[in-house]
C-alpha cells in the first residue's frame, strides 16, 4: 500500500509539471500580450463587432482601481442575470423534465456561487436544474469566474515585472483573452477526452428503466462532459449531478479521475511557470512550486495514513488491513479518493468523487485545513497565485524585520501601506469562518440544521463556512442547509470572502507598479533558495495554527481522540 501511495502521487506530479510548463509559456505571452500577428486582426474584428471602431484608443489599460470596478460590475451583472435565469428557468425551453424556477433564497445563493468561482449547491442537480440553466447559467460562469481569477493573478504578476507606470492592463482585454485562448480551447479538448471515456453529452429526456430486482428507476441525460470539462479546469466544482464526480457519468473510469486531478492542479501550476518567467527569474516560480508541492505531499500522505488506519472500533484480530472504505467509489479506493479530497481542496475546486464527511476524523481535518489557510497550495486558477503571493510578503516582512532591513521582493520595497493590505487580505476569510461559525451555532436557525451533535456535528458547519469563504464549494453531509438562513449566510461569505480578498490584491499591485527595481546587492534576501522555501512554509503553517487550531480542537481534533479513546 505504501509503494502504490509512493507511486500514485510520484506519477501524479511528474505528469503535472510536464504538462504545466509549457502551458505557463503560452499564459506568459497573454500576460505580456505576446500574440501571433494574424490572431490580433482576428480579435480587431471581434472588437468592432463589439461596437468598438478603434479598440486601441477604447480599451486603454487601467490602473489597480478601474480595474477592480470593472470587475466587480462585470461580475455583479453576471449574478443578476443567473438570478433571473434559475428564478424563471420553468418559462425557458431546453427544460424536458418541466423543473420549476427555484425560490429566490436558493436561485441567490446558487447566483452568487457561480459567479464567485465556488459552485456551493445546496440542491441535487439532475433533480432541480434544466438543461438551459446548467450550460447557459452555470457553465458560462464557470468560464467567466474562473477567467477573473486569472485576470486579477495577471495584475499582480505585472505589478512585479513593471517599473514607474501608472497602468495594469485592461480587465476587458484580459479576461476576453482568458476565455478565448486559455479555457476554451483546454475544456474543448478535455471535454472530447471525457466523452471517449463514457461522460455523456446529450439533451434526451430522462429515461425510466427496470432494474434487475424489478424496480423502476429514472436514469438521468444531459450536456455533462461540456460542464465537467470546465468544472475542473477552472477549479469551479460544481457537479451535473448531486453525487458530483463520484457519479459514474461524471467520472466513469481510473483513467477519467485521474485526468480529473491532473486538470484541476493544471494552470494553477503553469501560473507559477509563467510568474517566473514574467518578472524575468525563473527560480521565483520554481520557489513557489517547491513550497506547495511540499505541503501537498505532507497533506496527501496523512490522508491516506489515515484513511489505510481506518476505524479502529472496526478493528479485528489478525487483520492486516482496515481500510476506511466507507463513502468512497470502489472504482476508485482509499489512494485515489485520499489524492482526490486534497487536490480538490488545496485548490479551490470542490469537485469530489468521495464522501468527505465519512473520512475520519484526521482524513477529513486536513482538506479542512488547507480551506482555512486560503487555498494557497496551487490553489484555484489565479486565486491561489495570488493568495501564495500574499505569503510571499509576508514572508519577507518577517525576513526584513530579523535582519534589520528594509523588506523588497524581485527588487521592490515592502512599505507600510502594502503589509497593511497584505493584513486585510489574510484576514477577510478567517474573519469570515469563524465569526459565520458562532453566527450559525449560536441562533437556533443554525442548530437547527444540525444533523449530527457533538464534535462531528461542529466541524460540519466550520467545514461549510470555510468552504463558502474560500471559494471551495465542497461540504460534509448532514448539515441541511437549503433554507433561507443558510443560503442567505453562505451566500454572504461567498460573495464578501471573493471581492473582500481581490481588491487587497488589486490595491497592492497598484502601489507596486510604480515602484522601480532596486539594485541585488551583498544584503537582499535570496527569495528562491531553501532557506526562504522553509520560511514561507513555515508562514503558512503558523498562519494556519495560529488562527485555526482553537476551532479545530473543537472540531475534528476534539472527535480524534474520541475515537481513539
Amino acid at each position: 500500500m505504501a509503494a502504490s501511495a509512493f507511486l500514485l502521487i510520484a506519477s501524479f506530479l511528474l505528469v503535472l509539471f510536464l504538462l504545466s510548463k509549457p502551458l505557463g509559456s503560452l499564459i506568459a505571452g497573454l500576460i505580456e500580450g505576446e500574440l501571433p500577428r494574424w490572431l490580433i486582426k482576428a480579435e480587431t474584428i471581434l472588437w468592432r463587432c463589439c461596437g468598438l471602431k478603434k479598440p486601441g484608443n477604447n480599451l486603454k489599460e487601467m490602473n489597480g482601481w478601474q480595474y477592480g470596478l470593472t470587475i466587480l460590475i462585470f461580475n455583479i451583472a453576471g449574478l443578476v442575470l443567473l438570478f433571473i435565469l434559475l428564478m424563471n428557468q420553468g418559462n425557458m425551453p431546453l427544460n424536458p423534465q418541466h423543473f420549476a424556477g427555484l425560490q429566490w433564497d436558493l436561485a441567490l445563493n446558487t447566483a452568487i456561487s457561480f459567479v464567485t468561482n465556488t459552485n456551493w449547491q445546496a440542491y441535487s442537480g439532475e433533480n432541480t436544474l434544466s438543461y438551459l440553466s446548467q450550460m447557459v447559467g452555470l457553465t458560462v460562469q464557470n468560464f467567466l469566474s474562473a477567467a477573473t481569477g486569472i485576470s486579477v493573478a495577471f495584475v499582480l504578476i505585472r505589478a512585479f515585472s513593471r517599473q514607474g507606470v501608472n497602468t495594469l492592463g485592461n480587465a476587458w482585454i484580459d479576461i476576453t483573452r482568458i476565455t478565448l485562448y486559455l479555457l476554451l480551447p483546454l475544456a474543448f479538448i478535455i471535454a472530447l477526452f471525457f466523452v471517449s471515456q463514457g461522460v455523456m453529452q446529450n439533451f434526451s429526456s430522462y429515461i425510466l428503466i427496470h432494474s434487475l430486482e424489478g424496480q423502476q428507476h429514472l436514469l438521468p441525460m444531459g450536456p455533462v462532459a461540456s460542464q465537467e470539462a470546465i468544472k475542473l479546469l477552472g477549479t469551479n466544482g460544481g457537479g451535473f449531478f448531486a453525487a458530483n464526480s463520484a457519479h459514474p457519468f461524471e467520472n466513469p473510469t481510473s483513467l477519467s479521475n485521474f485526468v480529473q486531478v491532473l486538470t484541476i492542479f493544471l494552470i494553477p501550476c503553469a501560473l507559477c511557470f509563467a510568474f517566473g518567467r514574467v518578472v524575468g527569474d525563473n527560480r521565483q516560480g520554481y520557489a513557489l512550486l517547491w513550497a506547495m508541492s511540499i505541503v501537498f505531499i505532507v497533506a496527501v500522505s496523512v490522508v491516506m495514513h489515515a484513511e489505510i488506519v481506518g476505524n479502529p472500533h472496526l478493528m479485528q484480530p489478525n487483520v492486516n488491513s482496515h481500510l476506511n472504505l466507507e463513502g468512497k467509489e470502489a472504482r476508485f479506493g482509499v489512494l485515489a479518493s485520499s489524492l482526490y479530497s486534497v487536490v480538490t481542496t488545496a485548490a479551490s475546486c470542490g469537485a469530489v468523487n468521495a464522501m468527505h464527511d465519512s473520512f475520519t476524523a484526521l482524513g477529513g481535518m486536513i482538506p479542512l485545513w488547507l480551506m482555512q489557510i486560503g487555498e494557497v497550495i496551487f490553489g484555484g486558477v489565479g486565486s491561489g497565485l495570488y493568495g501564495m503571493l500574499l505569503f510571499v510578503l509576508l514572508a519577507v516582512f518577517i525576513a526584513g524585520l530579523m535582519i534589520g532591513r528594509a523588506p523588497e521582493y524581485l527588487g521592490k520595497k515592502i512599505d507600510v501601506y502594502e503589509m497593511k493590505m497584505v493584513a486585510l487580505a489574510l484576514l477577510v476569510t478567517p474573519s469570515l469562518i469563524l465569526l459565520g461559525t458562532i453566527l450559525a451555532i449560536s441562533t437556533d436557525a443554525g442548530r437547527s440544521a444540525i444533523a449530527n451533535p457533538g464534535a462531528h456535528g461542529f466541524t460540519e458547519v466550520l467545514y461549510a463556512l470555510s468552504s463558502a469563504a474560500n471559494n471551495n464549494g465542497s461540504a460534509f453531509a448532514g448539515l441541511h442547509v437549503n433554507d433561507v438562513f443558510y443560503n442567505l449566510l453562505l451566500g454572504a461569505v461567498m460573495f464578501l470572502g471573493r471581492f473582500g480578498l481581490i481588491f487587497p490584491v488589486l490595491a497592492i499591485a497598484g502601489s507596486m507598479m510604480s515602484k522601480k527595481r532596486q539594485p541585488i546587492s551583498s544584503g537582499t534576501l535570496p527569495t528562491h533558495g531553501s532557506l526562504f522555501i522553509g520560511l514561507l512554509i513555515l508562514v503558512i503553517l503558523l498562519i494556519g495554527a495560529l488562527t485555526f487550531i482553537p476551532a479545530l480542537a473543537l472540531g475534528p481534533i476534539a472527535e480524534y481522540l474520541q475515537f481513539w479513546q
